[in-house]
Formats: C-alpha cells, sequence, structure tokens
C-alpha cells in the first residue's frame, strides 16, 4: 500500500458548540471508516509561512492549509476516493492528495 498526504485548505469554522459537535463527529467518522489506512489522523494546523530562496519569509498566501492527515490507499484512485468524503468539502474546503514516498 502506498501512503498520501491528504492536505486540507480553507473550510468555515463551526460557530455554536453544537455545531463543533457535528463537525467533529464527522472528521471521526470519515476517519473511523477508513480503518487501518489512516496511519495518522492529522491535526489543524496554524498559518504557514514560506522561507524563499532568498532567505525572505512570506506569511500567507491565496491557499493556506487547515490541516493534513497520512493515509494508506491501493493507489491515487483510491486514495482520491477517499479524500471525495472528506467532511472539509461540506464545510467549503478542498483536500489536496499527494504521494508520500519512504525514503
Amino acid at each position: 500500500m502506498a501512503k498520501y498526504l491528504f492536505v486540507y485548505h480553507g473550510g468555515s469554522n463551526p460557530e455554536t458548540e453544537a455545531e463543533q459537535a457535528e463537525v467533529m463527529d464527522a472528521w471521526g467518522n470519515w476517519l473511523g471508516g477508513m480503518g487501518t489506512a489512516v496511519i495518522d489522523g492529522g491535526n489543524p494546523v496554524g498559518q504557514s509561512s514560506t522561507v524563499q530562496t532568498d532567505g525572505s519569509v512570506k506569511t500567507g498566501g491565496e491557499n493556506l492549509a487547515s490541516g493534513y492527515s497520512l493515509v494508506e490507499a491501493s493507489d491515487l484512485d483510491d486514495a482520491l476516493t477517499k479524500a471525495k468524503a472528506c467532511p472539509v468539502l461540506t464545510a467549503g474546503g478542498t483536500v489536496e492528495v499527494a504521494e508520500a514516498f519512504d525514503m
């Protein structure tokens, strides 16, 4: 099985405790539904900064990462199918999928 990095971009934040509980349940169900394919369920992340080739630092950008997970899948199509059920999509976000290689 190959490993795939799912990088989440955007998505709205729940406004009430009830909405937060609903979102957490959706994430738990999605990740739990993949069983042992989930290597690292990941976490949300804060604002990113990028170190440029000249050493300068750029903070922010158009499509900031909002979280990540590491998932096993048989191939890219399988990984994309798994990503298509991600709860961030219903919150207006996107999922970037890239194979992670062991070195």
